[in-house]
């Protein structure tokens, strides 16, 4: 039985993944590009595979139809937005995912973000290293009032994160959980109340269904003035035009955004000096990937050992 490995550093951290493969006698091919797969790789590399385990290559009809022995697929990550899920289901495919692996990961890099953006590290270091001694001044986490959007289990953890430092925490979640926000001290709000109290907004949210933004133009405008913007979720969930204009106006003091809406970015948040940008790193801690990715294989071999 083949199994196609698509992610671009599948197996990288440790083999311990790659061994539990061999051990239930599936043979595998990694991803040999060491990138994002395009569709036609994708064919290629997996034709006459019975699983793949899954990175944000497209995974949509075309790939699928072309795909007639795939029986699972076993998505290293939470996000599906690359996957016809319903198709794929109605074609007969198992599809899993590991939620729990890149939870800690993302939510420890959005408290990193955070802090980096409001003390200017970025610029400080940069400084540094064209030998410039300036001392940036920066602003304090403490008081600040934090906004999430999205309380799932990442959204939930970051809240948790800034409870524990002592700054006070708004969200707003579509199904909100009304006993896990008592417990923790976080005040549940509408949208509109949290964009117009929030000074630091960080987005947990898995983006809409039609892909349209959850902050555009107007959203961003209801912000207070020198709000901080923190985008480590999807692409495409904030409108990087408003995004752009709002920095510039300063009607936005700052953003780290992680997820683009094309990915590599290389558009013109790169020339702005008040955002953090980085390149879609949120589950990038070796010990979370390696869960993961373990967790993926563990998946795929339940749906396909019966």
């Amino acid at each position: 039985m083949k199994i196609l490995t698509s992610c671009s550093s599948f197996g990288e951290i440790s083999e311990e993944p790659l061994e539990a493969l061999k051990k239930a006698g599936f043979q595998f091919f990694n991803n040999p590009y060491k990138r994002k797969l395009t569709e036609n790789e994708v064919i290629t590399l997996a034709t006459g595979c019975v699983g793949i385990i899954a990175g944000l290559e497209p995974l949509n009809a075309r790939v699928i139809d072309a795909l007639p022995d795939l029986k699972c697929i076993s998505r290293v990550g939470v996000g599906m937005d690359n996957v016809d899920v319903e198709y794929a289901t109605k074609k007969g495919i198992v599809i899993r995912n590991t939620p729990d692996g890149p939870t800690r990961a993302v939510a420890e890099l959005t408290l990193a973000m955070t802090l980096g953006l409001l003390r200017k590290l970025p610029q400080a270091d940069a400084n540094m290293k064209k030998k410039i001694w300036r001392k940036e001044t920066g602003n304090l986490l403490f008081g600040k009032k934090i906004g999430v959007i999205g309380l799932g289990r990442i959204g939930k953890m970051v809240a948790e994160q800034f409870r524990g430092l002592k700054n006070p925490v708004i969200g707003f979640d579509i199904c909100p959980d009304t006993n896990w926000a008592k417990d923790n001290g976080v005040i549940l709000s509408d949208m509109d109340m949290l964009l117009q109290e929030a000074d630091i907004i960080t987005l947990h949210v898995p983006g809409n269904t039609d892909k349209s933004p959850i902050l555009g133009k107007s959203e961003i405008q209801k912000c207070k003035d020198g709000t901080f913007l923190i985008n480590i979720s999807r692409g495409g969930v904030i409108n990087e035009d408003a995004l752009y204009q709002g920095l510039v106006t300063n009607k936005l003091k700052g953003a780290a955004i992680d997820v683009f809406d094309t990915e590599p970015y290389v558009g013109p948040l790169c020339d702005l000096e008040n955002v953090i940008l980085t390149p879609h790193l949120g589950s990038y801690a070796s010990e979370g990937k390696l869960q993961m990715e373990i967790d993926a294989v563990a998946n795929l071999i339940q749906a396909l050992i019966k």
